[in-house]
């Protein structure tokens, strides 16, 4: 007489424990869990465990409850659902290879343009929030469109005070942002920081400290700046400023339309890691960009030296030859 064991699965846990279990898990995890079998998957598509992993996540999300209430949903018209926001704005958007980074991004001038972007942004000092700001743009009127693109989420001052952050000394290159721009029409978004600093600079004037961050789309380059400044208190430094702004390839300023676009191509878009390695592979292309656009200056000043050498040797004959005439007459 033969008999056989019970086999017992994680599955045969009650669902209400499963559900407690799945809502400690990160993002990733939960993912992962989600495709082990059909049971976990119901469980971890649960709107209200991806909500709370989102707002824990990017805390300045939170900011926008009093205005949108129904932006991390399913339910509105103008909203992302919460495990469609991670999957967006977790991983990093897909670049173009190093040889065709002046290629603009596939599709980018066939997609509709965002006429509203909600940028979601926080700024983390050993994965603890130390800033957070959400700022909505209407980005539909010809003044937007045809300016350069910036978005500010500025430190006001008049209403409360700067955050003040106490770092060790040279700790601003271990600050990290995330900067998440939603277009909640499309229901999409796209993380357009590269996490860790890609450099670390003095202003030249007030010497504040400029952490940046920046990822290559399309041949332009999304830069979010954080501009810090030292205090009297040893140790202490005030952020005083957080801008985004994008370059082409030459240095100059993309305009909204342009930076719509790249955004746009850059939500449809695939995507790739969310961390690691990523940050590294952001970090070489940004300074390959800057490679490529110093090049372009030096071999743009080389021409306009050799224009500037050609139209001198003209005027030069044109004079000899005005002074031959007067003289030989």
């Amino acid at each position: 007489m033969t008999t056989t064991a019970a086999t017992t699965t994680v599955e045969d846990l009650p669902a209400d424990v499963l559900a407690c279990a799945l809502r400690r898990l990160d993002g990733r995890s939960l993912a992962a869990a989600s495709c082990a079998t059909a049971g976990l998957r119901a469980l971890a598509a649960d709107p209200a465990t991806w909500r709370a992993l989102c707002l824990a996540r990017w805390p300045s999300l939170s900011l926008l409850d009093a205005t949108r209430p129904d932006l991390l949903s399913s339910s509105s018209p103008s909203s992302i659902s919460p495990q469609r926001l991670f999957a967006d704005a977790f991983p990093f958007p897909c670049c173009a290879p190093p040889n065709t980074a002046a290629a603009p991004l596939a599709g980018a001038a066939e997609l509709p343009l965002p006429t509203e972007l909600v940028s979601a942004v926080d700024l983390y000092h050993a994965g603890t929030p130390l800033l957070s700001r959400a700022v909505e743009t209407a980005t539909s009127s010809s003044w937007f469109l045809t300016s350069p693109f910036r978005v500010d989420a500025v430190v006001d001052s008049s209403k409360a005070p700067a955050p003040t952050v106490a770092l060790p000394g040279g700790a601003a290159a271990e600050l990290e942002l995330s900067w998440v721009l939603l277009d909640p029409l499309a229901g999409r978004a796209v993380n357009v920081s590269s996490r860790r600093p890609v450099a670390v600079d003095r202003h030249w004037y007030t010497g504040d400290t400029l952490v940046r961050y920046a990822v290559v789309l399309g041949g332009c380059k999304f830069e979010a700046t954080v501009t810090c400044s030292e205090e009297a208190a040893p140790g202490s430094v005030v952020v005083r400023e957080v801008s985004l702004a994008v370059e082409d390839a030459d240095g100059a300023a993309v305009g909204g339309e342009g930076a719509l676009r790249l955004v746009a191509a850059a939500m449809a878009g695939t995507r790739k890691g969310g961390e690691g390695t990523e940050e590294e592979v952001a970090k070489r292309r940004y300074e390959e960009f800057v490679r490529s656009k110093r090049g372009r200056k030096e071999s743009k000043a080389r021409k306009e030296v050799l224009v500037d050498l050609c139209c001198s040797a003209v005027s030069a004959v044109a004079v000899l030859s005005f002074i031959a005439v007067v003289v030989l007459r």
